[in-house]
């Protein structure tokens, strides 16, 4: 089974919201575990978030896709912004003692602990992460 969820948020905070009625939907859909369901959360809320601020710069006018597919034990989701794009190689490291007291820059740290696998495509315009149901 092969099971497909999409969602199109215009770039502005509020859209946030809808996040988590996506993930129970994809829940739902897609019978994975309640930690799972967590990591994904907080995960794809954490994505949008930085397509929504960082790659869209909260233009109205731009929208985030949020794809999503089962592909056998893996649930595959892509989060798309219009923005320039990033090298997240060039990120700091959020764990470094320098920039423990910093407010923020953690958001991709935190995606890298929750998700199996995680790869930044189209000039990091796309983030994609696979997360295995069980």
């Amino acid at each position: 089974m092969h099971n497909q969820l999409f969602l199109k948020i215009k770039s502005s905070p509020c859209q946030i919201k809808y996040i988590e009625t996506y993930v129970n939907k994809l829940m739902d859909a897609c019978k994975f575990e309640q930690e799972v369901h967590d990591n994904i959360l907080i995960s794809v809320t954490e994505a949008v978030n930085n397509a929504i601020i960082h790659g869209n710069k909260e233009d109205k006018s731009k929208f985030v896709q949020v794809d999503c597919i089962e592909k056998g034990a893996d649930v595959v989701i892509r989060i798309s912004d219009e923005g320039v794009g990033f090298n997240p190689n060039e990120l700091a490291d959020p764990t470094a003692a320098q920039n423990i007291d910093c407010c923020g820059g953690r958001g991709v740290f935190i995606m890298k602990q929750l998700a199996d696998k995680i790869d930044f495509l189209d000039s990091g315009r796309t983030v994609e992460m696979h997360f295995k149901k069980n």
